[in-house]
């Protein structure tokens, strides 16, 4: 009798467990989630803001996106990763503290070390010039240009050491190309010394394009994507002009994957990427995000080694295009 006693008492403490867990998992999220984004405020986090809006939906609850600039997106991506393993905290995953700064020596951690969510969007690149130029037509006949007058031409790929740097200094090296780059903290300048001839050609991407469709001229779209090419009006791409860069799908473009702390628990993971898959489906959502100059991508949780993996192994073996330019430039002093 004593016996039964205690299994029906075991049973029902059991029982008492599992339809807690239940409930705990049924009430995932019972506060706002955060999204840690590695930028200031801009574009970048003005679109972090239209997903998050709509997942937060999709979740019924608010999802305020923080900003933590510094140190090329690290600062956030360890903040982010400091907090409690609940799935409270996401953060929106840049190209450069996910994959760049690792490789260059500047982070502790690999892609591998996160759970993925979802791919969220991709930032295209191109290389602009001067409106009304007359020493070359297109970016075949300015690379030939820049081939015979070694250092002589002057491009801004914003800050130094940064993806489109390493990208353009990369398609440079293809065509022997020697110029310098000047450094430039706001877009603005770009534009202003490119109409102004101060520059020959720059870094340019969606945003910055469609806000001055009129002031640049598109040479050369620095992805294979159709929907990169279309961004930029249809202007030529990497692929169609044969430049190997030995990079493909994501990896000359900015982009952001939302992960999360490995140790978040399944089921509350699960509930995320359900919710930013969701989200990322809705044409209102594809549709915002386009206005503010990005590309929605359509990958989900199960193609992020492939995808990002393929990015990593890319940029590592891209190798020493950096390293040349420097080096070509040290020639000419």
């Amino acid at each position: 009798m004593e016996l039964r006693k205690l299994l029906k008492g075991s049973l029902l403490a059991g029982a008492f467990v599992a339809a807690s867990a239940t409930t705990a998992l049924a009430e995932f999220p019972e506060r706002n989630i955060e999204v840690i984004h590695p930028w200031g405020p801009g574009n970048a986090m003005a679109m972090s803001q239209v997903v998050a809006k709509a997942m937060g939906e999709e979740l019924g609850t608010d999802m305020p996106v923080i900003s933590l600039p510094g140190a090329a997106g690290t600062k956030a991506q360890t903040t982010a990763m400091g907090k409690p393993a609940d799935g409270y905290t996401v953060f929106d995953g840049y190209v450069a503290p996910l994959v760049l700064q690792p490789i260059l020596g500047n982070a502790d951690w690999n892609f591998k070390d996160f759970k993925p969510l979802s791919a969220a969007v991709a930032n295209a690149f191109a290389i602009a010039g001067q409106v009304g130029e007359t020493r070359w037509s297109n970016f075949e006949e300015m690379m030939a240009y820049c081939k015979d007058n070694r250092g002589e031409l002057r491009y801004s790929s914003g800050s130094r050491n940064n993806l489109p740097h390493m990208v353009i200094a990369k398609a440079l090296q293809s065509y022997d190309c020697v110029a310098q780059n000047v450094p430039y903290t706001q877009d603005g300048n770009v534009f202003k010394d490119l109409g102004s001839k101060v520059l020959d050609f720059a870094f340019v991407n969606v945003g910055n394009f469609r806000s001055n469709p009129d002031k640049v001229k598109i040479l050369l779209v620095l992805s294979e994507l159709p929907s990169s090419k279309k961004a930029f009006h249809g202007a030529p791409t990497i692929g169609e002009l044969g430049v190997d860069l030995g990079l493909s799908n994501l990896g000359p473009m900015g982009w952001t994957w939302w992960i999360v702390n490995p140790d978040t628990p399944d089921d509350v993971t699960e509930k995320l990427r359900g919710a930013m898959e969701r989200a990322m489906a809705r044409q209102d959502v594809k549709d915002a995000v386009e206005a503010i100059g990005f590309v929605p991508l359509e990958w989900d949780h199960t193609k992020y080694e492939e995808i990002v993996g393929g990015v990593d192994s890319q940029l590592n073996s891209m190798g020493n295009a950096l390293a040349w330019e420097e080096e070509e430039l040290k020639k000419l002093n």
